[in-house]
């Protein structure tokens, strides 16, 4: 990708240009110019396989994010989306890729970078779940795995491709992952992905790519170094912020139970199991050794738990995700690491054993219980000194979390 003046593209600036883009507010904060808002999929006018694929998924209704920045993306223009992490952003790029790739080309024909391998395999199968009515391949190329694997998947011919920036432009270097047919380019958490220091590489990929690329780019908040990125990258992109007021708890009955020790915690939750079990419930712990502890106890009062976190080898988170997602495992405990990273069909119950330590947390962790429209319930255990962490979250959410109701069971 050049950047020359007089070759296409020349209206994305050169290097050194960046003054700081227009609409852009100072404090990391866009100002949206893009009004359209659809509130159901089916105004989308999308494909018939991919309605399908949308419904079966669970998804009801589109999301704030879904419901403003799908459209856009599908007419082909530049988008920049500001909005936090739980707010489905994944499903707004997925389906946006899934309505215009074509599935007849086995050619890539979308790449998406995140931050992350979790992350990036979230992703992919967000894609793979969404286009499973259209046939689409997509793969992931992470770190940590075998290459060997990637140069044969990448010939076998995919037509969307997630994964983290070095193995990405590795084998985009190899010649593995050709960029000709590449039409949407999709950076995910893109604030997250230039704190870790990978700004050269995703510089590297774009250089790769064709001068009319479409870029849409996603990331919770707008830092310096992401706003160059959209002024070097992007032509007169729609800019769409989501406010955290937007950000919607709707449909997660939220609720506490005062627990006048921490020491009466456990037992708490040793009464709640059998309403846990009906569904299947996440519980968050604030560190790794609450998490250790936890497991322990519970089963050592002969409960099934599986537990998760940081520590564990990659192999062995993958194990336990996979017995929770297929439903083998009912009960699983983790630490705030995977907030971001679980979206499971059937989680509709998710417990604060600890409340989270910073309130932007809080959604995250309770947003797996009522993802995108699906009804959820989230228990806070609340000691005497949480109540003030408890009113802080409410008024930043703007909601209300009630004390729990004996027949918390109906609700779920």
């Amino acid at each position: 990708m050049s950047w020359s003046p007089d070759g296409p593209g020349s209206e994305r600036p050169t290097e050194g240009d960046y003054d700081g883009p227009a609409g852009m507010a100072s404090g990391g904060i866009i100002e949206s110019n893009w009004n359209q808002v659809t509130d159901s999929f089916d105004d989308m006018h999308l494909r018939e396989e991919l309605l399908r694929g949308i419904f079966a998924y669970g998804f009801e209704k589109p999301s704030a994010i879904q419901q403003r920045a799908i459209i856009p993306c599908i007419k082909g223009h530049d988008v920049i989306a500001q909005a936090q992490s739980g707010t489905g952003k994944t499903a707004t790029f997925a389906v946006s890729i899934l309505q215009r790739i074509d599935t007849s080309l086995k050619e890539c024909q979308a790449l998406v970078l995140a931050p992350t391998r979790e992350l990036a395999q979230q992703s992919q199968k967000a894609v793979l779940a969404l286009g499973d009515y259209l046939d689409a391949r997509c793969h992931a190329c992470i770190g940590g795995t075998n290459v060997r694997e990637d140069l044969h998947r990448l010939e076998q011919g995919v037509q969307v491709v997630v994964g983290t920036p070095g193995r990405v432009f590795d084998m985009i270097n190899r010649r593995a992952l050709k960029t000709r047919y590449i039409k949407m380019f999709v950076l995910d958490e893109a604030d997250e992905m230039l704190s870790r220091g990978f700004k050269d590489q995703i510089y590297d990929v774009f250089r790769n790519l064709e001068d009319d690329i479409q870029v849409i780019l996603l990331s919770a908040t707008m830092p310096v170094d992401v706003l160059e990125v959209t002024t070097r990258f992007m032509r007169e992109p729609i800019r769409i912020l989501v406010k955290k007021e937007e950000l919607t708890l709707e449909g997660i009955r939220q609720f506490y139970v005062e627990v006048e020790k921490e020491d009466w915690k456990l037992d708490t939750l040793c009464d709640l199991y059998e309403t846990l079990t009906i569904t299947q419930a996440v519980i968050f712990c604030n560190t790794r050794r609450k998490v250790e502890w936890l497991t322990e106890k519970m089963t050592s009062r002969d409960f099934t738990i599986s537990a998760i976190h940081g520590e564990l080898e990659q192999g062995r988170r993958d194990i336990i995700m996979r017995e929770f997602r297929s439903g083998s495992s009912r009960v699983l405990i983790t630490t705030d690491l995977l907030a971001r990273g679980i979206d499971v069909q059937q989680v509709s119950l998710v417990i604060n054993y600890d409340l989270p330590t910073n309130r932007e947390n809080y959604i995250h962790r309770i947003g797996r219980g009522g993802r995108f429209g699906r009804k959820g319930v989230a228990i806070n255990f609340v000691t005497a000194e949480d109540f003030r962490s408890l009113k802080d979250i409410e008024s930043f959410y703007n909601t209300e979390i009630e004390e729990m109701p004996m027949n918390v069971a109906d609700l779920i």
